[in-house]
């Protein structure tokens, strides 16, 4: 009998309806993800002001979460190679959706800080899930672009919370903005009917039936027709060694490994701390609540170009070129940023640091999915992204503690020049090229 692999089956149908369904289902759960996240830095200066915070307190409040998230990117991971990407991703999706709403309720700083960092948990388990189902299920010449892509859905949550909160906020005050962010525990209903599991995952734990039924789905929408398939027609791809958070550090995969975890926590440092920080930054410089908040909305959302042109790029040149590219256009951003002097001149230059950030970001994310085997992959891109996370925590905290000591606009954001530096030299060095690799093959490939 001649067998055929997972990634023989995607490649040869390509991009068809099935896949864009598959990355608008995986995306609208990262819409909503983004939001419940990002709502923080919209509402930052009216807590600030109605609990009487200091500067570093401000900045916590977009941190809290992050603990939240650390521990819920390692508890996904190895919950999604166990009990199956769909259903983790809908457990979290509620998970953080309920946790949320309560906030409408607090009335202290303290807990506010409880309650961010326990839906943090669900906040953070989502992406990794997201990101790995989605790899899993694209076509390996498009798989970059594919995984950058959906990154930009996580955006356009961010993108969604500011529009929102530039009209609530003003008449109906913060509260209103974390009560709608309950509402996406419905959409993790829809994910348990409508989203099929992943193939690969499938295949990887021996239940072929289900995974050819939806590989017949697959051929039916791509085709027309399904073809047959036989018991023990799909090839397993060879066991790793090791599973779990162990096989990350065995020799074939340790480069590799502390490559992505070093260049995503810079990432991440640069992401979170621009970000949460801005439309406070803003509006203490005097450009207003209205400004400040519709700059961050399209920071945001222009910054998604990057997210898909990065995919699309990293498809041609490769992902290592694409990565070391992105960061050294990232410092010079950020600097010409902490140079410019008017009103327009910071406006314009901040957006185009919102698309560099993004670009050097989404450059980084199909990296995580395509060093590790379907057995520990989703471990794999959990724990760097929870490594990530750390950062995201200390960032805003940093520049509230920078902003206490004196540092203004300017100095601020020349700081972030640094680790977007620290990312070229951890590119050049620790990342391998990972273009062209199927999933079934990555077992094979020494990092």
């Amino acid at each position: 009998m001649t067998k055929t692999t997972i990634s023989s089956i995607i490649d040869q149908l390509g991009v068809t309806k099935y896949t864009w369904t598959i990355w608008i289902l995986v995306g609208l759960a990262l819409v909503f993800d983004g939001y419940d996240y990002i709502i923080v830095a919209y509402t930052m200066p009216q807590m600030a002001k109605e609990w009487a915070l200091t500067k570093v307190q401000t900045g916590s409040l977009a941190s809290w979460s992050m603990l939240g998230v650390v521990v819920g990117g390692v508890i996904a991971g190895m919950c999604s190679d166990r009990f199956g990407r769909k259903k983790t991703l809908a457990f979290f999706v509620a998970f953080y959706s309920l946790l949320t709403l309560p906030i409408y309720f607090v009335q202290s700083f303290e807990a506010f800080a409880i309650l961010r960092i326990i839906s943090g948990i669900g906040i953070g388990a989502c992406i990794p899930v997201a990101i790995t189902l989605a790899s899993e299920n694209f076509p390996t010449k498009n798989r970059g672009f594919f995984t950058a892509a959906t990154l930009c859905f996580y955006g356009w949550g961010w993108v969604l919370g500011g529009i929102v909160a530039l009209n609530v906020v003003p008449s109906y005050g913060w509260r209103v903005c974390f009560l709608m962010g309950g509402l996406p525990a419905l959409y993790a209903i829809f994910i348990l009917y409508k989203m099929p599991e992943s193939i690969a995952w499938l295949i990887g734990k021996g239940r072929e039936q289900e995974a050819i039924k939806i590989i017949k789905h697959m051929e039916i929408v791509a085709t027309g027709k399904a073809s047959e398939w036989p018991p023990g027609s799909i090839a397993l791809p060879p066991a790793p060694k090791k599973v779990g958070v162990s096989a990350l550090f065995s020799s074939g995969y340790i480069k590799a490994t502390i490559g992505v975890w070093l260049l995503y926590f810079m990432s991440m440092f640069i992401i979170y701390g621009v970000t949460s920080w801005m439309p406070t930054l803003l509006i203490g410089k005097g450009y207003g609540l209205v400004l400040g908040y519709t700059f961050s909305i399209l920071q945001n959302l222009v910054g998604s170009i990057g997210g898909f042109a990065t995919g699309f790029v990293a498809d041609i040149i490769g992902r290592r070129k694409n990565v070391i590219i992105s960061f050294i256009f990232t410092a010079a951003a950020i600097l010409l940023l902490g140079a410019a002097t008017g009103k327009w001149t910071v406006l314009i230059i901040a957006v185009l640091v919102g698309v560099c950030m993004q670009y050097a970001n989404g450059g980084a994310l199909p990296l995580m999915a395509e060093i590790y085997p379907t057995e520990f992959r989703n471990t794999g891109v959990s724990w760097a992204q929870s490594f990530g996370r750390i950062a995201g925590f200390l960032s805003p905290l940093f520049v509230g503690y920078v902003q206490q000591v004196g540092f203004d606009f300017s100095s601020t954001m020349n700081m972030f020049a640094i680790p977007a530096v620290i990312c070229v030299v951890v590119s050049v060095f620790l990342i391998a090229e990972t273009r062209g690799r199927t999933v079934d093959g990555i077992a094979n490939i020494k990092a």
